[in-house]
């Protein structure tokens, strides 16, 4: 009967035992379709039929090497020169106070650039931080948001410049004016205050319904005023449309 129950239990551990690499095997390829199933879900979530194509990395920066400071006058751009068909998604003040939008950037590891006064981003603001560890550029939007144009040379400089002491907000190489109004002025301050691109932008909804995209287009998905839609919901709009025509979502900073 020892003998009897040795054989059985020899065959039964024989039966449940694998060799170790095709184990590992079995359990390398679980781990790899489960991260794929998330991601298909995170997607849909969103209401986007596909995960969003992978940018390309730029042979060289619009603004040359990394660290170099540009000779000249800042850039002026709603448009990055590139052939790559990549648009570049930018906002404003705001969808920092949008906890959906903020999971959205994060979740699907969305390149974003957000301009946001030197205001919101004072100590105690958690919208910016989490946004910031989301993964979104903060970039600058001048102190308060004042209307630049106009204004005389050393009231533009304090706006842009702001307040260099606060250790909450990287100095910014790029500077959305706000309302997009500038002037030559601007151009001298934000110079000096060490910015290399003034970033305007082309508006979403008009171009994408008549089909214009083009590569290097900046958007502004969401305008505080324009639709009862939250930033989420236009961001989802737009990427849909982004998708449909074959183009995909690149960070701006990588460009310039």
């Amino acid at each position: 009967m020892l003998a009897g129950l040795l054989t059985a239990a020899l065959l039964s551990g024989c039966a449940q035992s694998v060799d170790p690499i095709e184990r590992l095997g079995k359990k390398a390829a679980q781990k790899v379709h489960r991260p794929r199933g998330r991601l298909d879900r995170t997607f849909r979530r969103w209401g986007l039929a596909a995960p969003l194509a992978p940018a390309p990395r730029p042979a060289r920066p619009l603004g040359g090497a990394a660290g170099t400071a540009s000779a000249g006058p800042p850039l002026v751009l709603d448009r990055v020169p590139t052939s790559d068909k990549v648009v570049f998604l930018t906002y404003d003040e705001g969808v920092e106070n949008d906890p959906r939008f903020v999971d959205m950037v994060r979740e699907l590891r969305l390149p974003v650039s957000v301009f946001l006064t030197e205001r919101a981003v004072l100590p105690g603001s958690p919208g910016v931080a989490r946004l910031r560890a989301a993964g979104a550029a903060i970039e600058n939007r001048t102190l308060d948001g004042a209307v630049l144009r106009g204004r005389p040379y050393p009231a533009q400089r304090a706006e842009i410049c702001g307040r260099r002491d606060r250790r909450e907000r990287p100095t910014s190489r790029l500077l959305r004016p706000p309302y997009g109004m500038y002037d030559r002025t601007t151009l001298r301050a934000a110079g000096d205050c060490g910015v290399r691109a003034l970033i305007l932008w082309r508006p979403a909804a008009g171009r994408f319904w008549r089909g214009s995209l083009r590569p290097g287009d900046i958007i502004r998905p969401h305008e505080a005023g324009r639709s009862s839609a939250s930033p989420a919901e236009e961001t989802a709009h737009v990427l849909r449309r982004i998708q449909a025509r074959g183009f995909t979502v690149a960070r701006l900073e990588d460009y310039l």
